[in-house]
């Protein structure tokens, strides 16, 4: 059997180094891209050669595009690409927040996948592949200071959708994943490295972990070719949803 190739954005950390263990362990060929090319020679250590470092930015088109055109002959065969790279400001209101970190989570959120998917799916139809795309609960429900990041999670889950509808009668499959709360480096890096304001939030949670989402991933991955998710929404069993916010005068 032909072993299969899958292209996976931020696989440094988190859902990404997971999925990446994930396929790798059932055999599919894992081309792994990230910032940290410390941890990416990790795991290529880890599979050999059944891995493949990319290390760049999502945010860096040209680099991205070169990237991609320099694949060595044995990876160049994607099946499936997991657009997982992404990042979230800091817990600001727009008010008060900066602007250059709500700019760079567009641009990798948004901008990077949406290149990365264009210069892929070529291959993709000639192979009938699949997308999955991780997009966020943060897409369908709003919280103070969650604006930038809620909306590029958003753009993620329309763009799936709208993808699929651009792409019916190729046979490829595209689904928009929408996980809540997972621990993982994500919030530390969202708080500056605050350790303690990350583990603040998931005390006592019970909180998904990368693990469990990579079953996922794998999972949709692995389905029949004829059977499509289209948006599949997880939280851990302790997570809800709030109520409506409501503030008082006098």
């Amino acid at each position: 059997m032909t072993r299969k190739t899958v292209l996976i954005t931020g696989t440094t950390a988190g859902i990404g180094a997971a999925a990446a263990r994930r396929f790798a362990r059932d055999e599919w060929n894992v081309i792994g891209t990230g910032r940290r090319t410390e941890r990416l020679e990790g795991l290529a250590g880890e599979f050999g050669g059944r891995f493949h470092p990319l290390g760049l930015d999502m945010r860096d088109l040209p680099g991205l595009e070169a990237a991609v055109n320099g694949l060595p002959e044995a990876f160049r065969d994607i099946d499936l690409l997991i657009n997982n790279a992404g990042l979230a400001p800091p817990l600001a209101t727009v008010q008060d927040s900066d602007l250059e970190p709500s700019l760079q989570a567009i641009e990798t959120n948004i901008t990077g996948l949406v290149a990365l998917t264009r210069k892929l799916l070529p291959g993709l139809i000639a192979r009938r592949g699949a997308i999955i795309n991780l997009s966020s609960v943060a897409a369908t429900y709003p919280y103070r200071g969650g604006a930038v990041y809620g909306g590029t999670k958003a753009f993620v889950r329309q763009f799936s959708l709208d993808l699929r509808a651009d792409l019916h009668g190729t046979g490829v499959r595209v689904t928009s994943i929408e996980p809540g709360m997972i621990e993982t480096e994500f919030t530390l890096v969202r708080n500056g490295g605050d350790k303690a304001a990350s583990d603040a939030l998931y005390a006592g949670v019970n909180a998904m972990t990368a693990e469990d989402t990579a079953d996922v991933l794998h999972w949709v991955a692995t389905l029949p070719p004829h059977v499509n998710v289209n948006a599949l929404e997880l939280m851990p069993v302790n997570q809800s949803f709030a109520g409506f916010a409501v503030a008082r005068d006098g």
